[in-house]
């Protein structure tokens, strides 16, 4: 790839991974609104900002190809569910003071995606990438056996976010016409709670302050530029290359729980956060390793 393309992939790989890491401070702003309520105007204007997206870039031809094969269309029925599930739990436990849970999450979520490869993809591990998996094993069974507690909301963020990525990756569409796709299985659920179910100080937009109602359309915004912006990096950079940016986004998640909203890492989750961190240490090694060593044999 040439020095254009790589310098392009590198920019849009940091602003996705910032955005994504920065998320926080956007639903904190309105944290008021109940987390439910959030994933659906997440939902809908996400879906509405993808057809926008999808006209512009005259995708329709994709868009059908893809909904006249019905098991791409199931399989993105099952990857909207599980994406579904990790926003909602993403934006519940950010508005109810477990930011550090879900960065853990983040950091634990590509020693998830080495161990499904390996048991769905037929991947074969390496022995450091074997040592960093026990490595995040013995985070969590420290923090259980010691602490008496389990990070839920870690494993939850991680397995839910590895499998969501597993489904893609086993459906194979390009990530525009798959996430309006997505997003359009979860509409009617999303518009049947918003305005037919949902009731309170924030459920009815036309009573809303309008910044508020801006900001909630503004979810569509959060959602879909930086997985576009990560899409565009993919297609520019090697995948080796695009690993090592995402800590970019649970690093920053951290600092900001701990600098700027008072979350204090106790023992246990510095413990497992230990570990964890460990564990990552050797997979970058490892991977480093690797890539000097088939560059060396080429």
């Amino acid at each position: 790839m040439d020095a254009k393309q790589t310098r392009q992939g590198v920019l849009l790989a940091l602003t996705a991974y910032f955005i994504w890491g920065i998320a926080p401070a956007y639903f904190k702003l309105i944290h008021y609104v109940p987390a439910e309520e959030i994933l659906t105007h997440r939902v809908i204007w996400s879906f509405f900002f993808m057809v926008a997206l999808v006209s512009l870039g005259r995708q329709w031809t994709k868009v059908r190809q893809i909904l006249n094969t019905p098991k791409k269309a199931f399989g993105l029925g099952l990857s909207a569910v599980l994406i579904g599930g990790n926003w909602l739990l993403f934006i519940w436990a950010v508005n109810n003071h477990h930011m550090l849970e879900a960065s853990l999450g983040y950091f634990i979520n590509p020693l998830v995606n080495v161990l499904l490869g390996m048991v769905f993809l037929g991947e074969r591990f390496r022995r450091m990438q074997w040592l960093a998996v026990l490595l995040a094993i013995c985070g969590v069974l420290v923090q259980l056996w010691t602490f008496g507690s389990v990070p839920l909301i870690a494993l939850g963020l991680a397995f839910s976010f590895a499998f969501y990525g597993l489904i893609r990756k086993r459906v194979a569409v390009d990530a525009g016409s798959g996430m309006l796709i997505e997003t359009l299985w979860l509409l009617p659920v999303a518009a049947i709670y918003l305005f037919g179910i949902a009731d309170s100080a924030t459920s009815h937009m036309g009573q809303n302050p309008l910044s508020l109602n801006l900001l909630l359309i503004a979810a569509g915004i959060v959602t879909t530029v930086p997985l576009l912006c990560f899409t565009g990096a993919a297609n520019r950079l090697r995948l080796s290359t695009l690993g090592f940016f995402q800590y970019i986004g649970p690093t920053l998640m951290f600092l900001l729980a701990v600098m700027f909203y008072g979350e204090a890492p106790g023992h246990d989750k510095m413990a497992t956060f230990g570990f964890i961190w460990a564990a990552l240490a050797l997979f970058i090694m490892d991977a480093v390793y690797t890539r000097h060593r088939t560059r060396r044999s080429l």
